[in-house]
Parts: structure tokens; C-alpha cells; sequence
């Protein structure tokens, strides 16, 4: 049997050895955080998004000032064709080449592009809202799976703890058993203790590296890097005082929660391509000018040169007001004006539900931490009746006063409370951390 426990214990050994060799990775909380920060495939693409929004909030504006282009074009014609330099028709090959420069100024539309500009501005902001409230879910959810694997390393080294304690018990009990003072059947229920220690052992073995791969994909490392986390150096008495109370969170949060602040913005976004879309329906009023020149050449026949007639006979200016009065347009300017106006009307209860969610996000945290502060005490004042309980029945057992069963009950409890414990601590370090989130306060530079 001894020589069972340490084959079980070398075989963990030698995991521990052969997954060393591949390259191996410490990582502090806060670094986790950084890794993920720059890798998330979700935050990335949003800050993409931002940078495309950001254009098209330039675009906007730039759409309300003159447009100018030019134009041209080059070619031959053969056959009957008006030549303005010999002004009459002209039956042969002739090469031509023209050049127009162009400009546009709207000077009415019905406030389409000033309220396009404004609906750009604000889509840009929401977008901003956006990758700061993704950052915040990407801290969140790294602390949420780093927070896993800590628990998993502790209850891992708990169960590694029970396999030697439930080996050195039998050791005991096999002596007592052999010199007659205990019966036969202590050392075999004993013998089950200890294997079912050893299955424990190893099943949290691989909770572990299954929870270390999810965590070292989500941070997008190398799936041959071995993982290896440290414990935050974080006082996990978190003094009460430094909580706000409900109330003022809920004012913060209402202020800095990225999500309730994108939410808004997109309401506003959606009044103003509402009104942009109004401005569909009225008259539509520029200025525009065009400016160009042109060059013939006749094939066979005495052409002024080219210089003669683009700079001087040729070039014409051409300017003046345009206007554009809609009357019947197949009922479509109407329909997008409609449509906006649905989108702007959904994009404000959309803006009320946030808010409500923002405010039970804030609640939950609250209840959370205070459910987590008396779990905490609850199974301090366990763990450590449990210690005391087994101490005291493993000296009544070595005494002949109380019997395996007893013992057994003990031990177990006392693992139980031993996880009770270590789940209990973690989940209340991290509570603070989860209230900032609820906030909408957490920052990477605030992670101690």
C-alpha cells in the first residue's frame, strides 16, 4: 500500500516534470489582464470599428463644404463632326482631348447633411463607449477564469495534503492492525480512504489544466505554454468602508457606465438620422461652376496649335444655381423617413432598459459582496471548528474511544471546509473588483 501512494505521488511528479518541458509561463493577475487587453480578438475588432467610425464622422463634415473634380477625356472620332475651330462639320479622323475642373456647394437641403454630420459624431462616441465598456468586459472575464484556476490550485493542493494525510492514517492503522489493536476491517475501509483520496487528487489534476488551457486561450498564448499563476497580494478583508453605499453607486454608475453612455449616444444618433432623413423632403438648393478647355485635331488639314486652343479658343466657364424639388419619388423618401423614425423610437426604450439593468447590475453587486463577506466569515468559523473536530477525533481513535467511521466523517468535513474556505476567500478578494465593473469605473491602471 505504501508503495501504491508513492507510485500515485511520483506519477503527479512526473506530470508536473513532463508538462514543464514545454516552455513554461508565470503570470501575475495583473499581468493576465495586459495580455488580454492587447490579444482580446473582441476588443481588437472594436477598436477597428472605431477607427472606421472616426472617418466617417470626418466624412460627415467634410460633406458639407464645396466638392471639385475634374474631369476629362481623350479620343478619336472618324466620320461627320462639329469642329468649333472651323465652326462647321467636318467629315474625317479627328483626335480630341478635353479637360473640366468641377465644383459643387450646397448651400440647402433641408439640414440633411448638418444632421447626417451630427448623426456621425454620435455613432462615433457610442463606438468609443463601446471599446471602453469591452475593456472592461475583458478585465472581468480574465479575473473571472483567472479567479478559477486559483480555486482549482488550492483545492489541487488540498486533495494532494488529504492523499498524505490518509497515507500516513493507514500507515498508523496497518501497525495497530498488525500488533492486534484494532480489527482488520479499519485497515481496509482505511485503504478506500486512501484511494479515493488519490481519484480526488487526480480529477482536480485535470480540472486544473483544463480550466489553465481555457484561460491560455481566452489570453491567445501558445497552446504548448505551460501555465504557472501567482496568487494576488490583495488583503482579502475588505473593510466595508471602503464600499460606496447603494445609492451612490447607483449616481456613479449612472454617470460612468460605458454601456448606459453608448446607449444614449446611439438614441441620439438615431434622432438626428431621423431628422436627416426629414430633410429628404424638401427643396434642395447649390451653386455650381465649371471650368474646362478642349483640343482638335483634324487628320490632313491645318490645325491651330495646341496651346492656341486650350488656353485661349477653346475654354469656357460656366456657372450659376441649381435646385432640386422633390415631387413623386416612388414613396421611398417617406419609407426612410419612417423607418428612422421607428429606429429613433426603439433606440429610447432601448436607453430606459439600460438604465433599469445598469441599477440591477449595481444591486446585484452589493448583494454579492455582502453574500460574499458572510460566506466569508461563515467559513472561517468552519474551517476552523472543522480542524478542531478532526484533531480531537483523530485523538479519540488513537485512544480506542471512537471508531473509523468517526474519523472518516472528520476528515472529510474537514476537506469540505477546507474548499469552503478558499472558494469563500477568492470570491470576496475579487468582489471589489466586480462592484468597480458594475460601476463602470474599472480601469486596468487601478488593478493593485
Amino acid at each position: 500500500m505504501k508503495f501504491s501512494a508513492l507510485l500515485f505521488l511520483f506519477c503527479i511528479s512526473a506530470a508536473t516534470f513532463v508538462s514543464g518541458q514545454d516552455p513554461v509561463k508565470t503570470l501575475t493577475f495583473k499581468e493576465a489582464v495586459k495580455i488580454g487587453l492587447e490579444k482580446n480578438l473582441a476588443l481588437n475588432q472594436q477598436e477597428n470599428l472605431l477607427i472606421a467610425s472616426q472617418v466617417n464622422k470626418t466624412a460627415g463634415l467634410f460633406r458639407m463644404a464645396p466638392s471639385v473634380n475634374i474631369t476629362g477625356n481623350a479620343g478619336r472620332n472618324d466620320g461627320n463632326s462639329f469642329n468649333q475651330q472651323q465652326g462647321q462639320v467636318v467629315n474625317g479622323v479627328i483626335d480630341f482631348f478635353g479637360a473640366n475642373a468641377n465644383a459643387n456647394m450646397p448651400l440647402f437641403n433641408g439640414f440633411n447633411n448638418f444632421n447626417a454630420h451630427r448623426q456621425a459624431s454620435n455613432q462615433y462616441e457610442a463606438q468609443l463607449q463601446l471599446v471602453k465598456r469591452t475593456n472592461q468586459d475583458v478585465i472581468r472575464n480574465v479575473a473571472n477564469q483567472y479567479l478559477i484556476c486559483l480555486l482549482d490550485k488550492e483545492l489541487h493542493e488540498i486533495q494532494i495534503q488529504n492523499v498524505e494525510t490518509q497515507q500516513q492514517q493507514y500507515e498508523q492503522i496497518k501497525e495497530q492492525v498488525a500488533a492486534g489493536s484494532r480489527a482488520e476491517v479499519d485497515l481496509i475501509n482505511q485503504e478506500y480512504q486512501v484511494k479515493n483520496a488519490e481519484l480526488l487528487a487526480m480529477r482536480s489534476a485535470s480540472t486544473l489544466r483544463n480550466d489553465l488551457a481555457t484561460l491560455s486561450q481566452t489570453l491567445q498564448l501558445d497552446p504548448l505554454t505551460h501555465l504557472e499563476i501567482q496568487e494576488p497580494g490583495w488583503d482579502v478583508n475588505l473593510e466595508d468602508g471602503e464600499v460606496k453605499s447603494i445609492d451612490e453607486t447607483s449616481a456613479t454608475a449612472l454617470e460612468q457606465r460605458s454601456d448606459l453612455a453608448q446607449a444614449r449616444f446611439i438614441e441620439k444618433a438615431s434622432q438626428f438620422g431621423y431628422q436627416s432623413s426629414k430633410g429628404t423632403l424638401f427643396p434642395k438648393v447649390g451653386l455650381f461652376a465649371q471650368y474646362g478647355s478642349q483640343y482638335n485635331y483634324i487628320q490632313s488639314a491645318t490645325n491651330r496649335s495646341f496651346e492656341q486652343q486650350f488656353r485661349d479658343d477653346n475654354t469656357q466657364l460656366t456657372y450659376g444655381l441649381s435646385f432640386t424639388i422633390p415631387i413623386l419619388g416612388a414613396f421611398q423618401n417617406r419609407n426612410t423617413t419612417v423607418a428612422n423614425r421607428v429606429a429613433y423610437e426603439n433606440s429610447k426604450l432601448q436607453t430606459e432598459n439600460t438604465e433599469i439593468l445598469v441599477k440591477s447590475d449595481v444591486i446585484r453587486a452589493h448583494q454579492n459582496y455582502r453574500d460574499a463577506r458572510s460566506s466569508y466569515d461563515a467559513a472561517s468559523a468552519q474551517l476552523k471548528a472543522a480542524q478542531l473536530s478532526q484533531e480531537l477525533e483523530q485523538e479519540r481513535y488513537r485512544l480506542g474511544i471512537s471508531d473509523i467511521v468517526a474519523l472518516t466523517l472528520a476528515n472529510q468535513n474537514h476537506i469540505r471546509a477546507q474548499g469552503d474556505f478558499v472558494s469563500a476567500r477568492y470570491t470576496l478578494m475579487f468582489q471589489k473588483l466586480l462592484i468597480s465593473y458594475a460601476e463602470g469605473t474599472l480601469n486596468f491602471e487601478d488593478i493593485p
